[in-house]
């Protein structure tokens, strides 16, 4: 094949946690942020380091740039001894004697075996052998007071090298020999393995910035926690995309401009906090878009904005069945909203879901001939098309742990192979602006996400209008309070920072009797903590349905992390 005009591959990878900490201790509630930074964050970084010509655009959310800090911080500190690290499970590998209290050991057991079966502890024989203990244990509680220390040593470093990137343990000495020893770990192995988490921490985001300053990575942003800004703005948007929805009694989220604003304007001061500059492009968070929240874009500066390609199909009254590869409506465009100033690129979902939920199981060549296939077509029927552009958008690191080797053998192939194809160009969203691609002119927008095109997955099942509602209630008791002007700045300052965390979507995402039931309870007590935190700071007392369960869950097993599009299905 050979085509005058190349394509334009595009592929970004959205780097998002929640915030796990609590704002009134500083606590950790759950590891995922830590622990993927060390694994998935890491990798990624090196595999563009790896390969100078490749290109990616690369986005993250600003309350995870800040837990990244603060976990580099605070391991720093501690091995300065001038404080303590306030991750429970990160504790475990600095602390010199482990607990013999039954519950605590029951809890850390339990928390050592949430990683991958297959991929990440079976791949290891001696940390199989110590999560079979571990299971056992479990189911017979009784036996911990026999188990010996050495036990949950072994177990809580073999489960942080298990979540090590793979680029790590090829290359770092010290944790190969580690790896090496498999067993009878000590005090000073398990402080070695904690400094070198904490090398990996305090570098990351100083990898991503270098990367952008020699043009191989675009960075770009997320509102501040991540909220779904069309349903802040207007709850009933979500009726575009499902006109039958049922809606919580709460029928405008009080002061949801602002709010929208509030979160761009501190999402753009953290990322420059950060990186030093300004970025171009905005992932809106969970690819939600409507046409108020892409004329506050515009407003905002930002020169492009991505969603999902059934957000494309539904504005264009168009099945997915009926659109082409390369047409005039094709997903294979930039838009720009009549009106607003902000490209708009619409992700490829067939592509993306193949590499989020098919290929880890393909052998890695196999899986990348098939992707550059994919693509050869669409070049293929692109030829005579100067604008177009494949974009393939997902998670940056939840699908890898459920690939061999951490998807190191694929993401390497990728890579190089987009790199040096003949017909396509691997680039980013700005460098396809700069280019003089022209978007075609986008006559209307329905509001919805990159989930299905709608916004189910964060409102109309009982439980998530139930905690719309209990957010409504917690900003109806911060505009009161606000208005009467009894809060000094200093806390004033850290309400409207706890408000920020409760507008976040991955409270509402976990909220329903379809999702796992421990990942539910982790994240319902989340943000019922959360909204409590803020009624505290208020100087109001947290109304009583906060100490109450509201969400159960499907009783399946809990996942690593948040879980969205580009993630594989347990």
């Amino acid at each position: 094949m050979s085509t005058k005009q190349k394509l334009k591959v595009v592929l970004c990878w959205h780097m998002h946690q929640p915030e796990y900490r609590d704002q009134r201790s500083g606590e950790y509630y759950l590891p995922w942020t830590y622990l993927h930074a060390i694994k998935d964050y890491v990798d990624m970084a090196a595999h563009l380091e790896a390969i100078p010509e490749a290109r990616a655009v690369v986005n993250f959310v600003p309350t995870l740039l800040e837990q990244i800090d603060d976990y580099a911080g605070q391991v720093q500190h501690f091995m300065n001894n001038t404080g303590s690290i306030r991750d429970p499970l990160l504790a475990a590998l600095a602390e010199p004697v482990m607990s013999t209290d039954t519950d605590k050991r029951l809890h850390l057991i339990k928390d050592c075996l949430r990683a991958n079966r297959k991929r990440m502890i079976d791949r290891f024989p001696a940390y199989r052998e110590l999560a079979m203990i571990g299971d056992w244990l479990v189911e017979h509680p009784d036996a911990l007071i026999y188990t010996s220390e050495q036990f949950f040593e072994d177990l809580v470093m073999w489960y942080h090298l298990a979540w090590l990137g793979e680029t790590v343990r090829r290359t770092d000495v010290r944790v190969k020999r580690l790896l090496e020893q498999q067993m009878a770990y000590s005090l000073h192995d398990r402080h070695e393995l904690l400094g070198i988490i904490s090398e990996l921490l305090s570098s990351l985001i100083g990898r991503y910035r270098a990367l952008a300053e020699r043009g191989q990575v675009e960075l770009s942003v997320t509102p501040y926690a991540h909220p779904i800004m069309p349903l802040l703005l207007d709850i009933e948007s979500a009726r575009e995309a499902m006109p039958d929805v049922t809606l919580p009694s709460l029928k405008t989220y009080p002061g949801g401009e602002a709010r929208v604003r509030w979160h761009l304007a501190r999402g753009l001061e953290v990322f420059r906090h950060y990186f030093g500059f300004t970025p171009r492009g905005c992932w809106p968070s969970e690819g939600s878009l409507s046409e108020a929240s892409l004329k506050l874009l515009s407003e905002s500066g930002f020169g492009w904005t991505a969603s999902g390609e059934s957000v494309l199909h539904h504005s264009l009254h168009k099945s997915v069945e009926a659109s082409d590869l390369c047409g005039e409506e094709s997903v294979h465009h930039a838009y720009r909203l009549s009106g607003t100033q902000t490209a708009i690129f619409f992700r490829d979902d067939g592509l993306s879901d193949l590499i989020g939920f098919t290929y880890a199981d393909w052998k890695a060549e196999d899986a990348v001939a098939n992707l550059v296939h994919h693509l050869e077509n669409i070049a293929t029927a692109c030829k005579e098309q100067p604008n177009s552009v494949a974009s393939i958008i997902m998670d940056g690191e939840n699908a890898w742990e459920y690939y061999p080797k951490n998807g190191h053998y694929f993401l390497h192939r990728l890579y190089a192979a987009l790199a040096e194809h003949p017909d396509l160009e691997l680039t980013t969203f700005s460098a396809c602006l700069d280019a003089g691609i022209t978007p075609t002119e986008l006559p209307h927008l329905v509001a919805g996400s990159w989930v299905y095109g709608t916004f189910s997955t964060w409102i109309g099942d009982t439980d998530k209008n139930t905690g719309w509602n209990m957010l409504g209630d917690a900003k109806q008791a911060f505009d009161r309070v606000v208005a009467s002007g009894t809060l000094d700045p200093d806390r004033l300052a850290q309400a409207e920072h706890q408000l920020a965390i409760c507008e976040g979507s991955d409270w509402f995402w976990w909220f329903g009797d379809y999702n796992p039931a421990e990942s539910v309870e982790c994240f319902e007590y989340l943000y019922r903590s959360h909204l409590s935190n803020l009624y505290h700071l208020l100087g109001e007392a947290p109304p009583s349905y906060l100490s109450r369960v509201l969400s159960h869950g499907s009783g399946h097993p809990a996942m690593g992390g948040t879980m969205r599009p580009g993630q594989a299905p347990g």
